[in-house]
């Protein structure tokens, strides 16, 4: 009868010990959602003009993003260390990087975004692969490539919300992350670059900062159940 109870008390909480209680997500705060650089209307300012070809559109929205995000991410990283940060973790997911040779990594979360941000830098200065010279044509793999690029950018992001939003905080650049997250959200969902089930992490943030940009609320009904079964459990990506 021991043993049983035993196993069902290691069942329900690991070790016999009581889960965590969640963090409290301060960048879901009002006093902070509602701050913003602009008020434009971003669903308008990420749809593709007319007589503009679609990738030219894509590599010039994502090369913008990728500027934009390193350096709000340049803002917080001296707090971001190999000892605050030592895993890439987003709430209760963490992330590996895969190298070339799909090799899994486990890092920190400074060395996964220098990462991130090489081989960005790399792609979009490569003119194989975002063109800028008259003629040249975007190679076949381009989209899958623009996919690849806004996922990481998207972990990153999410990532300076999760773990430095205080340090953007006491910095006063939350309305230029909000402004930023929104922008960019609503630009990979405009072009579906980015799986919603990638994104629906932070899909409570969604749903607050994109609600009133005329935001589609893709993967986003999913958010309240799946955050709720990841608070007891860390998830690997």
């Amino acid at each position: 009868l021991s043993f049983l109870l035993s196993c069902r008390k290691s069942k329900g909480k690991p070790n016999g010990k009581k889960p965590a209680p969640e963090e409290k997500k301060l960048y879901l705060e009002p006093e902070y959602t509602k701050s913003r650089i602009t008020d434009f209307e971003f669903k308008e300012l990420v749809m593709l003009p007319r007589e503009i070809d679609l990738n030219e559109w894509l590599a010039s929205n994502t090369t913008t993003f990728f500027h934009h995000i390193n350096l709000q991410y340049s803002t917080i990283s001296e707090f971001c260390t190999g000892e605050s940060c030592q895993t890439m973790a987003v709430c209760n997911t963490q992330y590996y990087w895969y190298d070339e040779r799909g090799k899994k990594i486990k890092c920190t979360a400074p060395q996964y975004v220098d990462f991130v941000m090489s081989s960005v830098q790399k792609l979009v200065t490569d003119e194989d692969v975002f063109p800028t010279k008259y003629g040249k044509e975007f190679p076949n793999s381009f989209e899958s490539l623009v996919k690849k690029i806004c996922k990481y950018l998207f972990h990153v992001l999410a990532h300076i919300y999760s773990s430095h939003f205080k340090e953007t905080l006491a910095l006063e650049l939350h309305g230029h992350l909000n402004t930023l997250y929104t922008h960019f959200i609503l630009f990979i969902r405009e072009f579906n670059l980015v799986d919603p089930k990638e994104t629906t992490i932070m899909d409570d943030l969604t749903e607050v900062l994109c609600s009133s940009s005329g935001s589609s609320s893709n993967g986003s009904g999913n958010g309240s159940s799946n955050s709720a079964g990841a608070q007891n459990h860390v998830k690997e990506r």
